[in-house]
């Protein structure tokens, strides 16, 4: 008979002080997890979940008011979005002054009449249009300029409609904020 070799038994592990306690069974889980569907104080945990719930929206206005990209809407987040957000508020724009216009040219209809009402129609149109080929002209340089910052591929779909639309609204009703002040050179 061939001599077997001998077996290499391997070293056991060294036992550690382990976690101290026994493993908790299912059972005794699900019963430390288990609480009441409805609280005992209901009123209480209503005021509570309303404070929670009103610190958290002061939070998101503040955070959205200063253009925090966490708080923002879907379409106001981005570096490019930013980028064109202060190129439009660091000048002043004809589109600024259509609400009053529109206001003027309203209170306007009721005071003159006959044909006068017409020229002042074609008027506010013409002020319309200008203010859109304002718009539409400033996008098209946001947008050249965007093409240069961040690539000719990377420029995101929308920017003469959301520079249009953030040009017609007044500066201090503008959401998010306005983060540069008029006159500054935003590169």
């Amino acid at each position: 008979m061939a001599k077997k070799a001998p077996v290499e038994v391997a070293p056991e592990a060294p036992v550690g002080p382990g976690k101290g306690r026994a493993t908790p069974s299912r059972r005794e889980q699900e019963q430390a997890r288990r609480r009441p569907l409805v609280p005992t104080d209901r009123k209480a945990a209503s005021r509570s979940a309303r404070s929670d719930a009103a610190v958290e929206r002061n939070r998101a206005r503040i955070g959205m008011a200063n253009g925090e990209d966490r708080y923002l809407p879907v379409k106001d987040r981005g570096p490019q979005r930013r980028f064109i957000r202060d190129v439009v508020d660091s000048r002043l724009r004809l589109g600024e002054l259509l609400y009053p216009v529109f206001g003027v040219f309203f209170i306007g209809s009721f005071v003159i009449t006959g044909a006068a009402q017409s020229t002042l129609f074609i008027g506010l149109w013409a002020f319309v249009i200008i203010v859109v080929g304002d718009g539409l002209l400033a996008a098209r340089g946001i947008k050249r300029r965007l093409a240069t910052k961040f690539g000719d591929a990377a420029v995101m779909k929308g920017v003469n409609f959301y520079v249009v639309t953030r040009v017609i609204q007044f500066r201090s009703l503008r959401m998010p904020k306005p983060q540069v002040k008029r006159g500054t050179e935003v590169r």
